[in-house]
């Protein structure tokens, strides 16, 4: 993927170096095991790594990868950030205001709650914030297997994803209906929103490539590689368990590796509705 020297987003709001967290408790691959799942389902595990720990501190310095990290985010961001205004103005005559995202280590504050390397990256609509431990960049290749400049790119855009879907009004009516689902039914429709998601990844990976040129070979395999990698199926057989189609809040592998595939490869946002299809 080609970044270096292009243009920045504003909308960063750089907290590393300045959180306070916890270590201890369980460790090694128990803990990789317990991350893995708080990652991807939606669960923040941060009492069972928090269980007889320490806390501990940042000390404010970021190192020169960690720089770079930022420097990366910050240059994805400013691209979804000209995609998608693009994509509204043209397509739906509308202003697209591009959300904030937040770089964090270890522990910070959102108005969802806590973030934490447990809890992964996420959006939190009631503040319109994405919010990333850029250290979770090293859990996705060293851990998952995802490795690759795109496949970090892909993470960033799902997450935007979800502030589009935030501003196309789809998140309050989705959450509202989850609200009054059970658990089963509120769980199929988040795997809805996932994949949508993703989806929306896609479009802004073409997107990226015809306006940018910012895409390589192997670039699109890397993101596809990454959403087979996170897939809930995936996630639970590498975490030791079986895998139980009620409990996927994101989607298997291959509905993942299918979705962003479709956005690709359409650039279509009416191709993207994952809740009118029958079949995910």
């Amino acid at each position: 993927m080609k970044w270096q020297g292009r243009r920045g987003s504003a909308n960063i709001e750089d907290r590393r170096g300045r959180s306070v967290g916890r270590v201890g408790g369980i460790t090694g691959m128990g803990a990789i095991a317990v991350l893995l799942i708080g990652y991807f389902l939606g669960v923040d595990v941060t009492p069972l790594l928090q269980n007889g720990g320490q806390s501990v501190q940042t000390s404010g310095e970021l190192s020169a990868q960690d720089r770079a990290m930022g420097d990366f985010v910050s240059v994805t961001l400013a691209d979804t950030e000209e995609i998608w205004s693009e994509i509204f103005a043209t397509e739906l005559n509308r202003t697209y205001h591009p959300a904030t995202l937040v770089l964090f280590s270890e522990v910070t504050q959102s108005a969802c709650g806590n973030a934490s390397g447990a809890t992964g990256p996420f959006y939190c609509p009631n503040d319109q914030k994405a919010y990333l431990d850029t250290a979770f960049f090293t859990t996705l290749s060293q851990q998952l297997g995802a490795g690759g400049d795109f496949a970090a790119a892909y993470v960033v855009a799902h997450e935007i994803a979800h502030h589009v879907q935030d501003e196309l009004g789809i998140l309050d009516k989705v959450n509202a209906l989850r609200a009054r689902s059970s658990e089963a039914q509120s769980n199929a429709l988040s795997v809805r929103i996932e994949l949508q998601a993703d989806c929306f990844s896609g479009i802004w990976a073409r997107h990226a490539a015809e306006t940018f040129g910012s895409i390589e070979p192997g670039d699109v395999a890397e993101a596809m590689n990454a959403a087979a990698r996170i897939g809930d199926d995936t996630l639970q057989r590498n975490a030791g368990r079986r895998p139980m189609p009620d409990s996927f809040t994101h989607g298997t592998s291959e509905q993942r590796q299918r979705w962003f595939a479709t956005g690709f490869e359409s650039g279509d946002l009416g191709a993207c509705d994952t809740f009118a299809a029958r079949n995910l």
